[in-house]
Formats: structure tokens, C-alpha cells, sequence
């Protein structure tokens, strides 16, 4: 009997640690933790945000959007708006992949909020060509080659665009240099350079 008597004390001290410690984890858990779990929303957290009213302009097209805080430039741009030719690559801004212009200056957009770009002129790869006529940049590329697999491509280009613009097209070790945020893993350097350089000798209005 005192051994029976034993294991019926040991079941119960066990069931009490499971419980006691059932309990301290509710007690710990945020109620809207607790709240969403009971709801079963846990799957669908991203509707639990806020979203907030956004107005800007795109490839000079207006747009009223809402957004949640959390969602960047470059999220915006490819899931919302299905501009899909800014690339994901890092998604860290060591790339360049993603890289458009606000209001005229280079910015990696995946490293911008999309709620900061109130009011302000975005353009991307999909806005530089004039219809079926492409941008001077984008004839220089194709020209010489300036891609392989076509990845990094359309940042490249947006970059190179912002380098002429900004007068850091003066040489190859200055356009190397403004370049140097771009990456290209098939190595098309030389001949982005070339692009780039002869756009700039062209002197044609970019």
C-alpha cells in the first residue's frame, strides 16, 4: 500500500508542476497574444496593423494608397503597385538592386519606409523610357553589353542615370567609384562603365 500510496503522490505533485506551470505561462502571455490566439487572427497578424493613408506619385502617376508602417518602399512598389522591375536582392541596401529615385536622388528603396515618401515623385526602372522609345542609358547598356543575367540591371541603370546627373561621370575611376554601391555578380563592370561613359560624352539630356 505505501508503495501504490507513493505513485499516487508523485502523479499528483507532477500534475500540479503542469498546471502551476500552465498557468505562470498564461499569466506572462500579453493579453492580445491570449486575444489573438482565441480569435485564431494569429495567422493573419499583418491585418492586426494599422494601416495609414499614403499620397505620392509614381512614374509621374498619382496614387492614394493606405499602408501599414512596417512596409517598405520596395514592398510597396512590387506587391502593391506591381512595379516588379526594382529587384529584391539583400534587401540590406549593400546591393543596389532595388535602388530608384525620390524626387531625383538614388535611394535604396528597400531600405525606405513607404509612409516616409509622403508627397514625393518616385520613379523607377518601368518610368525612364518615353513609350516604345527607350532611355538614352538603356540604349547605352544594350549596346555594350552592360548585363549578363539581367538581375541587378535595372538598378544598375537607375544608379547610372543618378552618377551622370550628378556629375560623377567625369572619368572611369569616378564612375567606378559612384557605381561602387551596385553589385553585378556576373561582372559586367567594364562594360557598364563604357554604357555610362558614353552617355555622358553624348551629352544628352537624361
Amino acid at each position: 500500500m505505501a508503495e501504490i500510496d507513493n505513485n499516487q503522490s508523485g502523479d499528483t505533485r507532477r500534475d500540479f508542476l503542469k498546471k502551476t506551470s500552465l498557468f505562470t505561462a498564461l499569466s506572462l502571455t500579453p493579453l492580445t497574444v491570449l486575444k489573438a490566439a482565441d480569435n485564431k487572427v494569429d495567422e493573419r497578424f499583418a491585418e492586426l496593423f494599422e494601416k495609414i493613408p499614403l499620397n505620392l506619385k509614381v512614374n509621374n502617376k498619382p496614387y492614394t494608397l493606405k499602408v501599414e508602417p512596417r512596409v517598405t518602399l520596395l514592398d510597396l512598389l512590387r506587391e502593391q503597385l506591381h512595379l516588379t522591375g526594382t529587384k529584391k536582392g539583400c534587401d540590406y541596401g549593400q546591393c543596389g538592386a532595388c535602388t530608384i529615385h525620390i524626387d531625383g536622388v538614388r535611394v535604396n528603396s528597400c531600405l525606405s519606409l513607404a509612409v516616409m515618401n509622403e508627397g514625393k515623385s518616385i520613379t523607377t526602372i518601368e518610368g525612364l523610357a518615353k513609350g516604345d522609345e527607350l532611355h538614352p542609358m538603356q540604349a547605352a547598356f544594350i549596346k555594350h553589353d552592360g548585363f549578363q543575367c539581367g538581375y541587378c540591371t535595372p538598378g544598375q541603370i537607375m544608379s547610372a542615370v543618378a552618377c551622370v546627373r550628378e556629375g560623377h561621370a567625369n572619368s572611369k575611376d569616378e564612375i567606378r567609384e559612384y557605381m561602387s554601391g551596385n553589385i553585378c555578380r556576373c561582372g559586367a563592370y567594364p562594360n557598364i562603365v563604357d554604357a555610362i561613359q558614353e552617355v555622358k560624352e553624348g551629352g544628352k539630356a537624361i
